[in-house]
């Protein structure tokens, strides 16, 4: 099978890797195993990284990861578009640690996000930057105390705020991916990044 789109595929705007992660999907549909493992190989970095500024902990953001492949191969077959394979495959992973969290949160009053570091910059809905956390000025770490204010402000965010924060301004996915993450409006992401941007700025203003 080639690898470059097809005719129809320019017309429409569909990039190369659309086309290649397309057919991966509708192969591994079809129940080949590699093209599966192909699509965990270009997805696990992001899955881990969401899960873990989810739940602040590396072992139970691989676990969930884990899991939410294993769950994205069993359920494959209900994916209607392939080309939405990632959005579909990052709302399995924002749910089960979301899910993971609540369980976590019942069984213990610890901060959930204890182990949190190095946060990305975090963008507005324009792209312009906006607040950096995580890094000073020269690009070394923040001290702990703001580290930990940080992972406390995030905390207090209302939960589609803070997945609309994580998901467009640490881990870079565009607004319509994070709306289908998020089973929202673009306009409805712009407006969670604007508000939890705007919260942590005056929960964070003496650090500023």
């Amino acid at each position: 099978m080639s690898n470059f789109p097809e005719a129809s595929d320019l017309d429409t705007g569909v990039t190369a890797t659309e086309s290649v992660e397309v057919a991966l999907v509708r192969r591994a549909r079809d129940g080949e195993t590699e093209a599966f493992a192909e699509l965990v190989r270009s997805y696990q970095r992001r899955a881990v990284s969401v899960a873990y500024r989810l739940l602040g902990d590396a072992s139970d953001a691989a676990d969930v990861s884990q899991d939410a492949f294993i769950r994205a191969y069993r359920y494959l077959s209900q994916l209607e578009d392939p080309s939405r394979f990632g959005p579909w495959l990052m709302r399995i992973v924002t749910n089960l640690a979301l899910n993971f969290r609540r369980a976590r949160k019942a069984r213990s009053a610890t901060s959930l996000d204890d182990g949190l570091t190095s946060w990305a910059e975090l963008r507005s809905p324009d792209g312009e930057r906006k607040l950096t956390v995580g890094f000073d000025d020269e690009g070394g770490p923040l001290p702990a105390e703001l580290q930990g204010a940080i992972s406390d402000a995030m905390e207090q965010l209302p939960e589609k705020q803070r997945l609309a924060l994580i998901l467009f301004s640490v881990e870079g996915m565009p607004q319509k991916e994070v709306a289908q993450v998020l089973d929202c409006s673009v306009e409805l992401v712009k407006w969670n990044v604007f508000q939890a941007r705007r919260k942590l700025k005056e929960m964070l203003l003496e650090y500023l």
